[in-house]
């Protein structure tokens, strides 16, 4: 058996697995990054960026169907369904090849396989071939991310029962989808089909779509569902899921009665599962919880040494969860008195129309935990350049401690919400107070002045509302 050495070995090439792999490289550590499919991960191949391409044709389209309000006269518009698709494959495959690249510029070797650990330090790849090469390792880190989630009782046959992954490559758009699980991925699929005509009903266990969301968030949204004729049910439990033929049949319990839905297709968006199968934990004295991989504050497992990173150690589940991460573990690597990473700055973002983006407690959060705290809020409506713009849907809301001004939330729904979002991470990071951010000088017209707005409205000095 060949072996090779190395000061980190990360397992898995996603987000969170290549940028760990190239930051311990720019710090002159010898590394190997291992991989048994495509480079860049489910992220770039089969989620955040494919996604996006095809969210932005559902865009594209949407502006064509209305173009006559902003007076254009442009006839019917056809759509090619399988050019809209090449073009989001086109956009992935050509950002996983991107990755190879840093890979060779940064000098990490790829090992092409799939990998088991033989002891903490010892870690063997086995190749589509079957051969076998032994990576002797310092560090590791797990970052093999997590696949679609299923529900009991349902068979996913990737043909009329599918998950994210077929659903971004139907060589036919249906004319109705069944979406059971009303989460990011959910929606952003409920926003993409609708608006290519398709008929969609989204069922959602709780009592709100978006249900980890502000609760002003998930009733807008709910509202521009829809507007967009998208058939909501929320609180409602799955009992069935029947292919037969062409068509499959959903039948959902609500309020004591049941109802049975018969579309083209199911989507089944219920969160994800770590990918943990074949990496043999138990060699190194690891044991699941709920599916994933347990850690500390600094993604570092109970094996000493050896980190897991993103998906594969539970929620959230995003892909700048995971770069982060992946870099927070080379630092405590080097410095073990490092603070633990501070997961109230998480941005959590959706790309549907309108976009929601949050960051810390929502109200229902504040109020349960007996917080003294203001609330700021500012409608898009009253924004200059939304409404020249034609985006006028949503608003900003802030949340921020009575007493010190801290920000304690941040929740926006409307255009570009999800690049706003990051000024107010930031301002948390830095400890700002939310007079801070309204006192900062703003361009105008800009959609970002919504920011300053609902910040002086938390501290009670609003202008325009």
């Amino acid at each position: 058996m060949e072996s090779h050495s190395y000061d980190v070995t990360v397992i898995g090439a996603g987000p969170g697995g290549y940028v760990a792999a190239i930051r311990a490289a720019q710090e002159g550590k010898s590394v190997a990054i291992v991989e048994r499919d495509a480079l860049g991960g489910v992220c770039l191949n089969w989620g955040c960026i494919p996604t996006k391409a095809l969210l932005k044709s559902a865009e594209h389209y949407s502006f064509l169907a209305h173009a006559a309000e902003w007076g254009f006269e442009i006839g019917e518009v056809a759509v090619d369904w399988k050019k809209v698709i090449a073009r989001s494959r086109k956009t992935a495959k050509k950002l996983s090849g991107g990755i190879g690249f840093l890979m060779k510029k940064n000098n990490i070797t790829v090992h092409k396989g799939s990998a088991r650990y033989l002891s903490a330090n010892r870690i063997e790849v086995t190749d589509a071939e079957g051969e076998t090469t032994e990576l002797q390792t310092t560090n590791s880190i797990i970052a093999t991310g997590a696949r679609p989630g299923t529900l009991p009782g349902v068979e996913i046959d990737n043909e009329r029962v599918i998950t994210s992954r077929e659903a971004m490559v139907l060589p036919e758009r249906p004319d109705s989808l069944m979406i059971i699980g009303a989460g990011a991925i959910g929606v952003e699929f409920a926003y993409f089909y609708a608006a290519f005509g398709c008929k969609v009903t989204l069922v959602e266990y709780l009592d709100a779509i978006l249900p980890s969301s502000d609760e002003d968030i998930s009733a807008v949204l709910e509202k521009s569902f829809n507007s967009q004729g998208i058939d909501i049910h929320t609180g409602a439990r799955v009992l069935s899921v029947e292919p037969d033929g062409d068509s499959v049949t959903t039948t959902y319990e609500k309020e004591g009665e049941s109802t049975s839905v018969k579309t083209d297709a199911v989507l089944v968006a219920v969160g994800v599962k770590g990918n943990t199968e074949g990496l043999e934990l138990e060699k190194i004295g690891l044991e699941l919880e709920n599916g994933f991989v347990p850690v500390d504050g600094h993604c570092e497992t109970a094996a000493r040494g050896v980190y897991a990173i993103g998906d594969v150690n539970g929620p959230p589940a995003l892909a700048h969860v995971a770069s982060h991460e992946g870099i927070h573990a080379l630092r405590h690597m080097k410095n073990q008195n490092i603070a633990p990473i501070d997961y109230s700055l998480v941005p959590s973002c959706v790309y549907c129309q309108p976009q929601v983006a949050s960051m810390g407690l929502s109200e229902a959060e504040a109020k349960e935990r007996e917080l003294e705290y203001d609330c700021g809020k500012f409608p898009f409506s009253a924004s200059g350049k939304a409404v020249a713009i034609g985006e006028t849907d949503g608003f900003v809301k802030i949340l921020s401690c009575r007493e010190s001004g801290e920000l304690l939330g941040a929740h926006i729904i409307g255009a570009e919400a999800t690049e706003l979002i990051t000024e107010l991470v930031l301002g948390k990071s830095a400890e700002l107070a939310v007079r801070d951010i309204h006192m900062a000088m703003h361009a105008h017209p800009t959609l970002s002045e919504a920011v300053m707005e609902a910040a002086a409205d938390a501290a009670g000095e609003a202008t325009h509302i």
